[in-house]
């Protein structure tokens, strides 16, 4: 079994990280750089970025903070938010990220996905997916931060993103996020039983063992957190250390998470 990577994420807004529940509600949470070297001190395995407000604002993803924060983070960066095009993402990958996360340009035009996968090849090529559960138990996508229902079927929409070239799916419970009430399992089986792709959860961290149940249960290839992390209500280490205890493996850092 691969090892399971443990991602914070840092929502950005006007510069500075926050962090809010279901996506409204935003708190202050810190500096992008100053939080992306604390993780990387700490061990995280990589580091997410999404500028959140880029898509409901019409404008593009903000490089000057991204080339900051990838200075200072010495682990793989994926960024998300206002890509629109090739040139976004090759603009965003000369700021320092490794990867770039597509989420409602990727829903306008889904052939996007592909041409940025022949371009710069689909490892370098994350679709976000925001999820909403319906009353009849399915999942609906939802973009622009949450904002626009789409009618798009959660799963089916993974799928063909995958199909398209998607090297890796970042999939977000809209009802969990920032609930501290798990992961929402139910929908990372449903992705991760019809793709072949790595799926990151994403929504609803608590506690250690909701990573593990995202892996166990969901069969989630790397698990994502923010608030937990930020609030330093546990540690990247403690993650870790229940996997392992699990019997998930996870990777060590030199004097980190032992």
């Amino acid at each position: 079994m691969l090892s399971r990577r443990v991602i914070p994420c840092l929502d950005v807004a006007d510069g500075r990280v926050v962090k809010g529940t279901r996506f409204v509600d935003l708190v202050d949470e810190g500096d992008p750089p100053e939080l992306a070297a604390r993780y990387a001190d700490e061990g995280a395995d990589e580091l997410v970025f999404l500028d959140i407000t880029a898509a409901p604002e019409g404008r593009r993803t903000l490089l000057d903070v991204v080339e900051r924060t990838a200075r200072r983070a010495y682990i793989p960066l994926t960024v998300g938010g206002g890509v629109r095009s090739t040139a976004d993402m090759r603009d965003v990958l000369g700021a320092g990220a490794d990867k770039v996360s597509l989420n409602t340009a990727a829903v306008a035009d889904p052939a996007l996905i592909a041409r940025c996968a022949r371009r710069f090849g689909r490892q370098a090529v994350v679709v976000a997916i925001d999820a909403r559960r319906t009353p009849d138990g399915t999942w609906r996508v939802l973009v622009r931060g949450g904002r626009d229902e789409t009618g798009l079927d959660a799963v089916e929409w993974a799928v063909r993103a995958a199909e398209l070239g998607a090297g890796e799916l970042l999939v977000t419970s809209i009802d969990r996020d920032g609930t501290q009430s798990g992961y929402d399992t139910e929908l990372l089986r449903a992705i991760t039983s019809r793709v072949s792709v790595p799926v990151i959860a994403s929504g609803g961290a608590s506690a250690p063992s909701d990573f593990v149940a995202a892996v166990r249960d969901g069969g989630a290839d790397a698990i994502l957190a923010a608030s937990i992390f930020h609030r330093r209500i546990y540690a990247i280490a403690d993650v870790k250390r229940a996997l392992r205890q699990a019997g998930i493996p996870a990777r060590a850092t030199a004097g980190v998470g032992a």
